[in-house]
């Protein structure tokens, strides 16, 4: 028997998304179903040990500049205004922006540099836009043309064309997890938005059930796509699809604005593609975003964090500019507002997936290495109280964060202070767990032993004169 998925609000009011935003918002839906394969299982707790991850849209949009694929939608035009000069009505529009494909060659695309400055800075896996809704291939598919190895791409000359090949080979030599990002909805198709009519908003523009065989061909398609990033780009971990309208009639939620838009059944048969891809990927984890059920293995709170923590497997996903496409002279967080969401989200049981997203000659902007060079120096000292925690009570008191070995003999205490520069108090003052029972403390990038007193279920710590090393936070573990 299907019952009607809750939702629930999950957003801080320090990272509450600005009204350019909001269209791309997601709900978090209740109706968690726990895997029962064991290697899906030991796939998701190993996820969870890792924190930190790299997110990368990227595609030939970052040649104008622009939010990915969404100017392509009509019912989106009130955040993605499409500029005169790239066409004068919707169709020299879409004309236009189809043809950057001619002209996208990043030149400058070197994985490598982007590995090694992600894994100093401490992220552990990666998640990557093989394809995003405008149905540009980033991988060498076989089903479309319209692709970066495609002649028609200048880029396909180059001998790291396959961009999809590069980034999870070079990233998985060097430790990290694999994800494989794509949209389930694919704009470019003519089985998804039928040239017969006009696209309306995000949704398949024709009747599925009208059209059996459209739609038909469609599934088809898809299934055959994700079978070939399944089966061609060695080991995966996380296959992460996008674009939860396509779905089943019966899942949408009426409370979630986006979802009563969905006035046709989408049905794109989850169960043939999650089985395939268990096949080619044994252990897999599949995210079917905002689609409840057992192919949501774990769930993506975009552009927030929930305000207390969560029994199930979470990741926020965040950009580091304002937008996850590359824009030029994006307004980048600084290293101290990453690190407090870091730390905020950690505290909540949850990851972080931070988004870069590339420019069109093929290298992020300069400041995105200082910030991960910057985030590096604090994972240095910290790294220890971050990786392979859990989520422990009280979890955030005040200005203090909490997190725990997973054997439970080591407290991590996180001090914040929510301000631009972080300047860490000559004595701190916390609560801890009842049965926790203290041993020796100290605090991670002091060399010398720490003053600390503990009464009751308060510890107060007094640290030295000379702390100019506690930069962002001031890290505190205790162990029993």
């Amino acid at each position: 028997m299907f019952t009607k998925p809750k939702t629930k609000t999950l957003f801080l009011s320090s990272l509450l998304l600005s009204s350019t935003f909001f269209s791309q918002a997601h709900n978090v839906s209740d109706g968690y179903q726990k895997p029962t394969d064991p290697l899906v299982i030991q796939n998701l707790e190993n996820w969870q040990d890792l924190k930190f991850g790299l997110f990368m849209h990227w595609g030939t949009y970052s040649q104008w500049g622009i939010v990915e694929s969404w100017s392509l939608c009509p019912e989106d035009e009130s955040w993605t205004q499409r500029k005169p000069e790239h066409g004068k009505s919707y169709n020299e529009y879409v004309e236009k922006y189809e043809n950057l494909q001619k002209t996208f060659n990043p030149t400058q695309f070197n994985p490598q540099k982007w590995t090694d400055a992600a894994k100093k800075a401490g992220m552990k896996y990666v998640v990557f836009t093989t394809k995003h809704h405008d149905g540009f291939a980033m991988f060498d598919t076989k089903e479309s043309d319209y692709k970066i190895t495609s002649s028609n791409t200048p880029f396909s000359k180059n001998p790291k064309a396959d961009v999809t090949e590069e980034i999870f080979s070079t990233f998985r030599k060097e430790g990290f997890k694999i994800g494989a990002y794509f949209s389930k909805p694919d704009w470019h198709s003519d089985n998804y938005w039928w040239p017969y009519f006009p696209p309306k908003d995000r949704n398949v523009n024709y009747d599925p059930k009208k059209y059996p065989e459209r739609w038909n061909s469609f599934k088809n398609f898809t299934f055959n796509q994700l079978n070939e990033i399944t089966s061609n780009y060695g080991k995966i971990d996380i296959l992460w699809l996008d674009g939860g309208w396509v779905r089943p009639f019966h899942t949408i939620d009426q409370n979630v604005e986006w979802q009563r838009t969905i006035k046709v059944e989408q049905d794109i048969d989850m169960d043939k593609i999650g089985t395939m891809a268990r096949k080619n990927q044994p252990g897999i984890i599949v995210v079917d975003r905002t689609v409840p059920g057992k192919w949501e293995n774990y769930v993506t709170p975009e552009q927030a964090v929930p305000e207390k923590a969560l029994s199930i497997p979470w990741e926020s996903c965040i950009t580091m500019g304002d937008s996850f496409s590359y824009v030029p002279n994006d307004n980048y967080k600084s290293s101290q507002k990453i690190i407090e969401t870091l730390v905020k989200i950690i505290s909540r049981g949850g990851n972080y997936l931070m988004n870069i997203a590339p420019g069109p000659n093929g290298d992020y902007d300069a400041i995105v290495y200082e910030r991960l060079k910057e985030i590096s120096g604090w994972m240095d000292h910290n790294q220890s109280a971050v990786f392979a925690t859990r989520a422990v009570a009280p979890y955030h008191d005040g200005n203090f964060y909490y997190t725990q070995s997973k054997d439970g003999k080591t407290l991590n205490v996180f001090h914040l202070n929510d301000q631009s520069t972080y300047e860490s108090p000559s004595t701190l003052i916390f609560t801890i767990p009842e049965k926790f029972k203290p041993k020796s403390l100290k605090v991670l990038g002091l060399k010398n032993k720490t003053q600390w007193k503990k009464s009751g279920n308060s510890i107060e710590v007094t640290l030295p004169k000379e702390k100019t090393q506690l930069k962002y936070s001031t890290v505190i573990q205790i162990m029993k």
